[in-house]
């Protein structure tokens, strides 16, 4: 999602920069501007005396422009801290029985989970992402599975053992899993 709301925002600023930046151009360089565009000379300014002052007596000019200020304020706020989010957990907290816990890396259990995933019968290749809070992580599971693999069995037997083994192994008492299934591509058979 995040991925995305970056894509859409810096095509919306960059495209809105370049039109407007185009423009200005073209009246600086004395080409021809829309009627509409308030700049179209050399010389001339973006908003003169008269067009930024020409609201301020409103009584409804200044609580929109305020309300519009706080709400670009909040959607950057929203996006900053967005960016700071990290989505691949960096670390598990494991009860070890002497009310301290310990912190295990979250790389550790994702590749060993990974790696069981991959060895499962008719499993070509797995990747393995874990997201969440240290102290109730979740496991995102995306497998390509063989031509011949059946996808029921494949999934029962990651969650019994794959995902059963890094949840028992951690201490947890519960690991949300999210899995995908593709098939992988393979070449056909030559029948004779």
């Amino acid at each position: 999602m995040l991925r995305t709301v970056n894509r859409v925002f810096l095509g919306l600023a960059g495209l809105v920069l370049l039109c407007v930046g185009g423009a200005v151009l073209a009246a600086g360089t004395g080409l021809s501007v829309p009627s509409w565009w308030p700049y179209d000379g050399r010389y001339d300014v973006l908003l003169s005396d008269a067009d930024r002052t020409r609201w301020r007596e409103e009584g409804w000019w200044w609580p929109v422009v305020i309300a519009v200020l706080a709400l670009l304020l909040i959607l950057a706020m929203w996006w900053f801290f967005a960016q700071l989010r990290r989505a691949r957990l960096a670390e598990v907290l494991v009860d070890s029985g002497d009310g301290e816990g310990a912190l295990l890396r979250g790389r550790a259990l994702q590749g060993v989970l990974e790696d069981e995933a991959a060895s499962l019968e008719g499993v070509s290749r797995a990747s393995v992402l874990l997201t969440g809070r240290r102290n109730a992580p979740e496991a995102r599971v995306a497998l390509h599975l063989e031509p011949d693999a059946s996808p029921g069995e494949t999934l029962a037997r990651l969650s019994d053992e794959a995902v059963a083994h890094a949840r028992d192994s951690a201490g947890l008492e519960a690991l949300p899993t999210e899995v995908r299934l593709r098939a992988a591509r393979h070449r056909a058979r030559r029948v004779s």
